[in-house]
């Protein structure tokens, strides 16, 4: 092995030469970059959503008539009877889907019974038992969360899959609340979905599905974001999908914990199924997890930036290659985090204080909002937990004083 000393002598020099310098020029690098490239591809999302407005959107042709209603619970019955007064006249056909038996006016209860077996587990399988032990003859199944207040709905545009939009209200930690107006602002890249081959992502909340393509797929699969998974295998088989401009009401999830269990279980439950989808969908979600989980450490590096750019606290900063590129590209982040925030308080209509609040607090919204995806990546969730759900919070109010 005449070249052994040779390649010891290299390995030897380099080792001389790397220091910690090096190493954290590295990690604070990738970490930009992981958090760059999905925000280009958000950015990319507007842009097309943008472009395309006017081109994609059904006319709303099929009436409430051709429609059911099935309201998936545990045993809420008093949040269950709030969604079910919430529907508008001519929603006439209502199914309630629960695990035990309740009385809710205005609609028929079924309950899922111990004994069925399917492949599909928790709501999958309630969904599952539904399909199968009632059919329907209409022409779409509106699907709604057990805390889903639909308000204005007068028809459903004709797709195969037609997907409503979210706003959560609060009902207890205001931090919570503050993170979902974040997170709502962030999603308004929602709306260029329908120009994808696949979603990113699906609300099982608020969510029409034409009959017949439902029995052709099922909801029979393992699978803790069912949602999500029965949209991306019904595009798999040539359905239609499209975003729709009305927005459902639900609720927030009224702990910082209980949220961060939440964001956890939706990322375990997609890093899980992404098998589904083409590689390039497949490499496009291991970014956005890794940069959505990294976000905690955002605000830390935004921090530092700022008191380095303010001369308040001189940091040795300088080890990072590329200072002159690195630094402006942290605060270019920042603006677009902010936007988001700025676009949840516009479609939110809040008020002055929650403006200001949200502003003030949008490192910290961003830090507690992304705990739970890196939770779930570094502790993948093993079991389905429900969202605790408030019976009879005040949708029009919040109040900015306590938490």
């Amino acid at each position: 092995m005449p070249y052994t000393p040779h390649i010891t002598n290299v390995l030897a020099t380099a080792a001389r030469h790397f220091d910690g310098d090096v190493f954290v020029s590295f990690v604070l690098w990738q970490l930009l970059l992981f958090h760059t490239l999905p925000v280009g591809y958000w950015l990319y999302m507007m842009v097309t959503y943008a472009g395309s407005r006017g081109d994609t959107t059904p006319p709303s042709v099929h009436g409430l008539g051709a429609v059911q209603a099935r309201v998936l619970t545990v045993d809420a019955e008093a949040v269950v009877q709030r969604t079910v007064d919430s529907l508008p006249e001519g929603l006439d056909d209502v199914l309630v889907v629960a695990e035990k038996p309740i009385d809710v006016r205005g609609a028929r209860v079924v309950v899922v019974p111990e004994t069925f077996e399917c492949e599909a587990t928790n709501k999958g399988r309630a969904v599952e038992w539904a399909r199968r032990a009632h059919p329907t003859d209409k022409e779409y199944v509106l699907y709604l969360d057990e805390d889903t207040l639909v308000g204005e709905l007068d028809g459903i545009p004709d797709a195969d899959v037609v997907q409503f939009r979210e706003r959560p209200q609060r009902t207890g930690s205001l931090l919570a609340y503050l993170a979902e107006i974040h997170r709502v602002g962030f999603n308004t890249e929602q709306r260029g979905f329908g120009r994808l081959r696949y979603p990113l992502y699906a609300w099982g909340g608020g969510v029409a599905i034409r009959r017949s393509l439902e029995d052709r797929v099922t909801w029979d699969v393992e699978t803790i974001v069912e949602d999500s998974v029965f949209v991306w295998r019904a595009l798999d088989a040539g359905a239609t999908f499209h975003v729709s401009d009305v927005t459902f009401h639900n609720q927030a999830p009224p702990s910082v914990r209980s949220m961060v269990g939440q964001r956890r279980r939706w990322l375990t439950g997609t890093r899980m199924q992404r098998d589904l989808l083409p590689y390039d969908y497949q490499l496009l979600y291991y970014i956005r997890d890794f940069g959505w989980a990294t976000s905690v450490f955002a605000p830390f590096l935004w921090f530092l930036s700022v008191l380095d750019y303010a001369g308040v606290v001189p940091l040795p900063l300088d080890m990072v290659l590329l200072p002159e590129v690195y630094f402006p590209l942290t605060m270019i982040l920042l603006t677009v985090v902010y936007g988001w925030s700025v676009l949840g308080l516009v479609l939110y209509r809040e008020r002055p204080a929650v403006w200001a609040l949200l502003l003030l607090t949008t490192p910290l919204v961003v830090l507690v909002h992304s705990l739970g995806a890196f939770y779930g990546m570094t502790v993948p969730v093993t079991d389905f937990q429900v969202t605790e759900k408030a019976a009879d919070h005040d949708d029009s109010a919040t109040d900015v004083s306590a938490d």
